[in-house]
């Protein structure tokens, strides 16, 4: 490895020891207080959500500071709105990270065993972020969180994207929209070079820098059509997201590589 590497290793190791603890913080310390000192759920998981959303802007701006990376919003003015589904796909462990950083009051569907990992427990409870331990029950939490004016983010893979492959979206996504009609905010994630993909443990270290590349697209209507079976309208719009998100990536991937060589 070369001396940027090792240093750029030690910098995410630091990082990971911040998010543990923080995570640990809050479940051991904030969130007992926030229970004593607001009673009213909504508002307590308002709040909640408010500091999480600040100290992951602040642990952005660490890996930054350390060298461990780098990164790029365009449109992101377009999370500030409220009430929306906001999909996006998943190629780094650290993509969730920077969507609640810029997105105010976001619900968010995690997978159920992180509600019982020691470091992630805590700010998932007290923010009420939403397991996928029972499908029918996701789709009536998101309808209620969506309806509250919140905005929930989802990655409709169901797990990190497995870098070189097409995306293929689960029918989640498209259950929750179709039952909603809620607005579809389309984010597409680019991690160059890749890192904290799915069975790439922490301590393999890029050669260069990572740079974190966020774009919001323009909101897609949902209508729910009345003359097809739901499951079917879910599977239709399933491949369509899938489609849509494939193509758009590689229209990103193929701007940025003629970039590169202008």
């Amino acid at each position: 490895m070369k001396l940027d590497q090792w240093r750029r290793g030690a910098g995410t190791a630091l990082s990971f020891a911040i998010f543990g603890i923080g995570g640990l913080a809050i479940g051991l310390l904030i969130s007992p207080l926030l229970h004593l000192g607001i009673r009213n759920r909504d508002r307590r998981q308002h709040v909640a959500r408010h500091l999480i959303q600040r100290l992951f802007q602040v642990f952005i701006a660490i890996m930054k500071g350390l060298g461990v990376l780098d990164y790029r919003l365009t449109n992101v003015e377009c999370l500030q709105r409220p009430g929306q589904l906001v999909l996006a796909n998943h190629p780094s462990l650290i993509d969730v990270v920077f969507l609640l950083a810029h997105t105010p009051n976001a619900a968010c569907i995690v997978k159920g065993k992180l509600a019982s990992n020691p470091f992630t427990r805590g700010p998932i409870r007290v923010a009420g972020y939403i397991t996928n331990r029972d499908p029918e029950a996701v789709l009536d939490a998101a309808q209620a969180s969506l309806a509250r004016g919140e905005s929930l983010i989802l990655f409709p893979e169901g797990t990190r994207t497995t870098p070189g492959r097409p995306i293929k979206f689960r029918r989640g996504a498209a259950n929750i929209a179709l039952r909603t009609e809620a607005p579809i905010t389309p984010v597409l994630i680019d991690c160059t070079p890749t890192t904290l993909t799915k069975g790439d443990p922490w301590y393999h270290i890029p050669e260069s820098r990572v740079t974190m590349s966020l774009h919001i697209l323009d909101e897609l209507p949902t209508t729910a059509s009345s003359s097809l079976p739901r499951a079917q309208q879910a599977r239709q719009l399933t491949r369509e997201l899938s489609d849509y998100f494939n193509e758009e990536l590689e229209r990103l991937y193929n701007e940025r590589n003629t970039t590169a060589i202008a």
